[in-house]
């Protein structure tokens, strides 16, 4: 494939070791990392994100083939995967940091996501409005090492035990070919 065919898309949804495995399990995904962006703390670690105070959002930074999948797709897949109506929550993880929120990279990711989140709302897919933030496109902050790949690397680690089968049994359910054939 031709590096220049590959596109980024930055998604945060919530808790990244939960985002990234769910990425990472489809198809024309070539790269997913989990970081940290939209805040003003230059290369934050992990405890000043969570301490609330650098305006980072936990997000994954995915690598694409457009020519395998969507961005269009990649949106359908985080809206299904996490709770877009909810204000800087996910579950039981609160903070800006686990903001809903979508890191723009061109002008063409946002209409996309801008009529997406719009049908969405239109469809009353949702009981609430959907609170996704779209923000222009910021530096991403590659998380420590050892968040990388969490969870499979730790796939019986309780809370990912808990919240990530049942996010990839809605990929299985929704879009099945998309899933990477293993």
């Amino acid at each position: 494939m031709n590096p220049q065919q590959t596109q980024v898309a930055i998604f945060g949804g919530g808790c990244f070791w939960c985002t990234e495995a769910v990425f990472a399990a489809l198809d024309g995904v070539l790269r997913v990392g989990s970081g940290y962006c939209g805040g003003v703390v230059p290369d934050p670690d992990y405890e000043q994100v969570c301490a609330g105070t650098t305006g980072h959002a936990e997000v994954v930074r995915i690598e694409f083939d457009p020519d395998r999948i969507l961005f269009q797709e990649l949106l359908a897949v985080f809206f299904l995967t996490h709770d877009p109506t909810t204000l800087n929550r996910q579950g039981h993880d609160l903070g800006t940091q686990y903001r809903s929120v979508i890191f723009c990279q061109s002008p063409a990711q946002r209409q996309e996501a801008e009529a997406m989140i719009r049908e969405l709302n239109e469809a009353g897919t949702f009981a609430s409005p959907i609170v996704t933030e779209l923000a222009e496109a910021q530096p991403f902050w590659p998380a420590e090492a050892h968040h990388q790949a969490f969870f499979a690397h730790h796939p019986q680690q309780p809370y990912c035990a808990a919240l990530i089968p049942p996010k990839l049994d809605k990929l299985r359910r929704y879009f099945p070919e998309r899933l990477r054939q293993t």
